[in-house]
């Protein structure tokens, strides 16, 4: 099940600019790219527990009822980017090359400064930006007693 399903997204990017793959696309592309998004979201490290421990998603949380709007808004853009023809693995792949070069043509990466998206393998960074408020803090560290 995704977040978004076809009639929340078709809602959404009637007021976005520059959905063009999304508007091309037919309803059996459109569904997959939800899917695929609502995955790479489930990946993420959310900070608190599922709504209901059995619940397939990760979405809603804690006493939340509903999943919330920026969730299902950033499965859309990911399921816009992702039917756009990025590839978040073909993205992570490239931070690791330091230059290329074609007769004097060259191009060199900054490794140093990865934009968290990327490492995180989300397609699209305005996704990002709608998910990164209801991420665990990475420098947080949890610890459970065991009695």
């Amino acid at each position: 099940m995704s977040y978004a399903d076809v009639a929340f997204a078709v809602s959404y990017f009637a007021t976005r600019l520059h959905t063009t793959p999304w508007d091309e696309a037919d309803n059996g592309d459109r569904i997959k790219a939800l899917a695929m998004g609502t995955r790479d979201i489930d990946r993420l490290d959310f900070a608190g527990s599922k709504a209901v421990s059995t619940q397939d998603n990760e979405f809603p949380r804690g006493q939340q009822t509903d999943v919330p709007d920026d969730i299902k808004i950033a499965n859309c853009e990911i399921a816009l980017a992702l039917l756009d023809g990025v590839d978040p693995d073909q993205e992570y792949e490239s931070i690791r090359m330091r230059s290329n070069n074609f007769v004097s043509v060259k191009t060199v990466y900054d490794t140093d400064a990865v934009p968290d998206h990327v490492l995180s393998r989300i397609a699209s960074a305005t996704a990002w930006a709608y998910l990164r408020p209801y991420l665990r803090e990475p420098r947080n560290i949890r610890l459970d007693r065991v009695s």
